[in-house]
């Protein structure tokens, strides 16, 4: 056991504000707080920047945004509140909501203003559009495209890499716009892929630098704005620097024990700690106390080496309290061979032409919804049948011809004879008939053509009885317009058949640290545990249980943090619209 005043006697370093962790939440906690005059030291655990925040989309949910109007959409505070407020379920408090929907616009603006700009999606709905206060577009942004040479080749190699099911070739970034009219084979799409493809190739002075994409998109893009932001402000960066524990005296949390060239070091926080290191994710041992089972941590889609919840237990060893633990931000996910980490099933479930059974060979969910939702009915399936863990993606020649699905790319570009021989049996299963399939995979053959038959009949009809796929917004982003009379439904009728197995996994858990409006972490008896902040993954969510739209773990982990400096220089930022409250 450390004794960290013996420590503290041998070696102390003095800042006014630490921050645990080098994701979005938080770099923009240390750029604010230098931009507020105050000294920042950023500690990381592991050789490279930016976390989960790099491998993720980059989006951030931020309704009432300033980029709203230029596509001719409104909306206010008020609606959002309401809108979030309903998602939590009470599992969040009102002032927490309102800090988040009020502060999320201003952040946004900050983001611009150091030099990560971003943009509304205004046909990417939240993912709630049935509810009261949805809207059908907007409040999803996504970063502007972020040249690496701003950045910086030596920065750009501590900067993580992206997962490779978000680029081309495994090598070409593409932003969430293109995403859509590529997958959703929009009129002009191949000549999109050309166009990006070139100008990846012909970038030659910069293809002898790197193999890397200097165009970054998404997380990349993001993170590599925020890392660029804290190294214009100098801001100190320890790497493979892991937090030991918190030092607190006297009921405050003073500062933390980090393990800096292998030997412990004392630093201290004038103004406050700031952990923002993420969730439990990469912890079995949690993952068994607290998450519904089964669950294995390799089903997650986060780096391997980070996410063990060093940062939960910290600050609830200094008494803190914690919220949500059982649940996650849930993606179905399927494993790749030679990756480090399984891969989130985002968007090609979508596509019409495929359906997704358990091992009964029946529909148990709406293939478009979203991927919380998706992964919560595979639990929910799997504790009444037994028999959706795994759950098995099908799909048909033709899909697998104009589609991707997980590593395998569209066959028209991709044909299964270019594919590794070993992936046949192991990653994707193949047979010409739907009982042949069955057999291959331990499905029941019968339940299997049974549900294709009803499928076949819904496309024909453009009704989905069963689940209404492709009935709302949020389903018909991605989908294909040329499919017709619903652009989510095609039959499956031509063999080959294929299918992949697939897990509930994760980008993340949502349970940790309980806070307040202003990202202070709270005892058991809600009062303030003075000097330690909390945000991101490693709080519990504001959103409670549910997951209100593209973006909102990194959009409120940023409104926290741009809340939480305020807090930590002195002058935190009231409530604007407290009438919301009564």
């Amino acid at each position: 056991m450390i004794d960290s005043r013996e420590i503290a006697l041998k070696s102390e370093t003095q800042f006014d504000v630490v921050v645990v962790g080098s994701g979005a939440g938080a770099l923009m906690t240390a750029i604010r707080a230098v931009d507020e005059g105050l000294t920042v030291l950023v500690v990381e655990k592991t050789a490279l920047v930016g976390g989960t925040s790099a491998v993720s989309g980059g989006a951030i949910w931020i309704p009432d945004n300033h980029d709203m109007a230029s596509h001719g959409l409104s909306d206010s505070v008020e609606a959002a509140f309401n809108y979030v407020k309903a998602c939590a379920q009470g599992l969040s408090t009102n002032e927490r909501v309102l800090a988040y929907v009020e502060t999320a616009r201003h952040m946004a603006r900050y983001l611009e203003k150091i030099g990560v700009p971003y943009r509304a999606m205004p046909r990417y709905a939240d993912y709630y559009p049935f509810m009261a206060n949805a809207m059908q577009g907007g409040r999803t942004m996504d970063p502007a495209d972020f040249d690496a040479a701003k950045l910086g080749l030596s920065a750009l190699a501590q900067l993580r890499q992206t997962n490779p099911g978000q680029k081309i070739l495994g090598r070409v970034l593409i932003n969430a716009f293109e995403a859509r009219k590529l997958i959703a084979r929009e009129p002009g799409a191949k000549g999109l892929a050309i166009r990006i493809l070139l100008g990846y190739w012909l970038d030659l002075l910069w293809r002898f630098k790197t193999p890397r994409d200097r165009r970054l998109t998404g997380g990349q893009a993001l993170m590599a704005g925020l890392f660029t932001a804290l190294r214009q402000r100098k801001i100190p960066l320890w790497l493979d620097s892991p937090m030991q524990s918190l030092q607190q005296v006297d009921g405050k949390v003073k500062g933390i024990i980090v393990l800096r060239d292998g030997k412990p070091l004392a630093v201290h926080a004038r103004k406050g700690v700031m952990l923002a290191a993420g969730g439990f994710e990469r912890s079995q041992a949690m993952r068994q106390k607290h998450l519904p089972q089964p669950s294995n941590q390799a089903w997650t889609a986060t780096p391997v080496e980070c996410n063990t919840g060093d940062a939960i237990n910290a600050g609830a060893q200094v008494g803190g309290a914690l919220h949500l633990m059982s649940h996650t931000w849930g993606v179905p996910t399927l494993q790749v061979q030679n990756e480090e980490k399984f891969r989130g099933v985002f968007v090609e479930r979508s596509m019409p032409g495929c359906l997704v059974v358990n091992i009964h060979g029946v529909r148990f969910v709406n293939e478009s919804c979203p991927y919380p939702e998706f992964q919560q009915a595979m639990f929910a399936d799997h504790a009444k049948n037994q028999g959706a863990i795994p759950a098995w993606v099908i799909f048909d020649a033709q899909f697998r011809e104009k589609y991707p699905m997980g590593p395998l790319l569209p066959g028209e570009a991709y044909p299964d004879k270019k594919l590794p021989p070993s992936w046949l049996g192991t990653q994707f299963w193949r047979d010409e008939t739907l009982e042949g399939l069955a057999r291959q995979i331990g499905v029941n053959a019968q339940g299997l053509i049974t549900s294709v038959q009803r499928m076949n009949e819904f496309a024909r009809t453009g009704n989905d009885l069963d689940f209404g796929r492709g009935s709302n917004a949020y389903d018909r982003y991605y989908s294909d317009d040329s499919v017709q009379p619903n652009p989510n439904l095609a039959a499956l009728s031509k063999g080959p058949y294929y299918a992949m197995q697939l897990f509930p996994g994760d980008i993340g858990t949502k349970g940790g640290l309980l806070t307040n409006l202003d990202a202070q972490v709270l005892d058991a008896l809600g009062q303030v545990i003075p000097g330690l902040f909390c945000v991101g993954n490693n709080s519990a969510s504001v959103m409670g249980p549910s997951y209100p739209g593209a973006g909102a773990t990194l959009g409120a982990s940023m409104s926290f943090a741009y809340r939480a400096v305020a807090s930590m220089a002195g002058q935190p930022m009231p409530l604007e619209r407290v009438d919301l409250l009564s």
